[in-house]
């Protein structure tokens, strides 16, 4: 189940060898990033492209909606 947290969280996470994926179209992606992400777009996202991720690691999922 998805669960919303905050910047520090994210950051802890990721000290502990969390993924970061940002969803993000490639343009938008390419633009501005968060360090340490990786961008699967999520149009493209699917069992193939997820191939890139470590599945015994955790991984943050971001993107983000302008409502």
């Amino acid at each position: 189940m998805p669960t919303d947290i905050v910047r520090e969280q994210v950051q802890q996470l990721m000290a502990s060898g969390t993924q970061l994926v940002e969803v993000l179209p490639a343009e938008e992606y390419q633009e501005a990033h968060l360090s340490g992400a990786i961008n699967i777009p999520l149009k493209k996202l699917n069992a193939q492209t997820v191939k890139q991720l470590d599945p015994s690691r955790a991984v943050i999922t971001y993107c983000h909606d302008f409502q």
